[in-house]
Parts: C-alpha cells; structure tokens; sequence
C-alpha cells in the first residue's frame, strides 16, 4: 500500500508516542485555544479532545472568516446584494449566515443577482463579461486568502476593469492574539497557532506579541501527529516554565513566510481598524485599501446602509470564539440553533466551533 505524505502523519506509531509524552509530562491544569478552525475540525475529526489527560483544556478560539465576520458587515453584504445593478459574487458559507433580517441564500431566492464563486479571479472575469454591472467580491478571510484577493485587485487595475468591486472584510490573526490575552475575561496559557496562516505571515508576524506577552505559543499542522507535536511541545515550555514561539510544522512554514504573497497584499491593501464579532474593534486588524486601488472598494463606491443591527438573541457565538463558553454553554445549541437551521456564524461554516460540536461532540 502506498502513504501519502499526509497519512503519514496519522500513523498509530507516530501518534502513540506523542500522547504518552503529553500524559507523561502534563502535570498543572493548562487552557490552551487552538486559534484556527480546521485545526477545530481535525481535533474533533480524529478525537484528540479524548486522548488528552484530564489537565488539558482545548478551547476554540477565532479562527473561523465567518464567523467573526460582525454582524453589521453581514448586514452590509445583504444590503449590497440587494442594490440595483449589483452582481455579488462571494464563497459558499457566507450564503446562510443569518443577517439582522435575513440571509444572502433569502436575498437570492428574492431574485437577486447572488453567485458562489471558487475564487476572487472568478469575479474578476464576471466583471469583464459584464461591464454595465458593478460586480462586488466579498473579500473575506485572514492572511491566507486575503493575497488571492489583492492579486485579483491588482489584475482588475491593470486591465482597467472598473466595475470590478471588493467589499473588503479581510482580518489579520496577530491582532486578535493581542486583543485576547488584553481580554479580562478570556484565560489562555497557550496557543496553538494556525498552520495556514502561518505559511503567508511566517513565525515573524508572532515574534512581537510572543516578546510583549511572554506567553508559549506553537504552530501546528493539520494532522493529528502535527497537532499533537504542537501541544506536547505546548506542555513542555509550560512545565518548564518557559514561553517561546517554537514551530511544530515546519516541513510548511518558515521564519519569513511567504514574501511574493505578503508584498502583494501589502501593495493593494493596508492596515485597519476592523469589528471581530465577539471581539469588538480591534486596532489595524482589517485591511482597506491604499491609495491607487480604492476605486475597488465597495465600501466607499456603493456606501451600503446595513439598517438597524441586531445581533441574534441569545446567541453565544461571540462568547465561543472568544473560548470562555463552549458551545453546550449556549441556550440554543442543538434545540432552535442547528446546521439546518443557524442562529449563529459558528453553526453555519465549515470551519465553526458550534457546526464541529454539533457533528462530533457526544450530547449526552
């Protein structure tokens, strides 16, 4: 039988030794947030959460585009999609995140011009194959995608296409790393940083916040052996009283990061203050738009009005990403908040805390 690169690191033989290591060296209660939320959907996936001695805590943190996407620019997005002449282009699982007053997959069934694209370079196209149209991208993610969408912008420059709008809700993870140890409210230990953001900003971006912080963090990969190096490498600083950037995954990442992908997006966009649901507003942690791109900017193009916000009642969403409740915390879990049927961000997405306790958690 031939391994992939990536089964080999679910191999019981090199899993094996990372728990026994784990239980062996645990010995104080620690909260570690694994900050991503694949890395959430991996634990689940491969019941890492069960294999830990009872000293470790796992929270989720804010990890998930999604779902820290702030209601008023949910809001704002249902208002575009439903402005004439509009096409709004955007990915998948922001088509049922409930707005105040609705969803994008509601807006669409009204007859509105919504289409799911598979790249922000799709709708770039459709904005050249229809020039009496504005043709808005909802540009939204972390460090990871938010290069493919400046890219996209630059094309879009080059060429002249005009049309070709970006509503821009992009979000950088070091900020929020700053904005929850800041946060009287979150306890964290450790952090298990994520992998694919990592690959863009290097060990660098973290290298700040580790030295005002003093606090251990790791970055992990997506496998269990990956995530499982990370944590055992966690424990160690912490039972050696020790705090570090250290990087479990480094067959990905490097101390610089990707340099092409960061001259880009740092070419068309440039820090902002943004909204992270749960978080608030949290300094230079958004990117806008530099000086000769901001004819790309739906935001100051179109302006659109996202009405009265109301944040969904009851909802713990907020609390979630923040890791100082759990989704089984929340009223509505697995009752009025279901995947069929999200009151909540982090129900809807793949990547979101309450989807992955809802699939694989034990309810009773």
């Amino acid at each position: 039988m031939t391994i992939t690169h990536a089964e080999e690191y679910r191999e019981p033989q090199l899993v094996a030794p990372l728990i026994e290591r784990i239980r062996r060296r645990s010995r104080k209660p620690v909260r570690l947030m694994e900050v991503c939320g694949t890395h959430t959907v991996s634990i689940f996936r491969s019941g890492i959460r069960s294999l830990l001695p009872e000293t470790i805590t796992l929270l989720s943190g804010p990890g998930c585009p999604v779902c820290v996407t702030a209601q008023r620019d949910i809001d704002a997005c249902i208002a575009l999609a439903a402005m004439p002449g509009v096409m709004l282009t955007t990915f998948g699982d922001l088509m049922r995140v409930p707005g105040s007053h609705g969803s994008l997959r509601q807006e669409k069934a009204a007859g509105h011009d919504i289409r799911i694209v598979y790249s922000a370079m799709d709708a770039l196209e459709l904005a050249a194959e229809n020039p009496d149209r504005n043709v808005v991208f909802i540009g939204i993610g972390f460090e990871t995608t938010a290069p493919t969408v400046a890219a996209a912008i630059a094309v879009a420059n080059q060429r002249n296409i005009r049309n070709f709008l970006v509503y821009s809700v992009h979000k950088t993870v070091p900020q929020a790393l700053e904005a929850l140890v800041n946060d009287p409210e979150t306890r964290i230990d450790g952090f298990l940083l994520p992998g694919h953001v990592s690959v863009i900003t290097g060990l660098a971006a973290y290298r700040p916040f580790v030295s005002r912080h003093a606090i251990p963090c790791v970055v992990a990969g997506f496998e269990p052996a990956d995530i499982l190096l990370a944590i055992a490498m966690l424990i160690d600083q912490m039972e050696d009283g020790r705090a570090a950037l250290e990087n479990a995954y480094p067959r990905a990442v490097t101390e610089a990061g990707n340099a092409k992908a960061k001259a880009l997006m740092q070419q068309v966009f440039e820090p902002v203050d943004a909204i992270w649901r749960g978080l608030g507003q949290i300094p230079a942690s958004g990117l806008g738009f530099r000086g000769p791109y901001r004819n790309h900017d739906a935001a100051e193009a179109l302006r659109p009005d996202p009405g009265n916000v109301q944040e969904p009642a009851a909802c713990a969403c907020g609390d979630v990403l923040k890791g100082i409740k759990t989704p089984l915390d929340c009223p509505l879990f697995g009752t009025a908040c279901t995947p069929m049927h999200p009151v909540g961000p982090c129900m809807v997405s793949s990547e979101g805390t309450c989807a992955a306790y809802f699939r694989y958690h034990p309810r009773t």
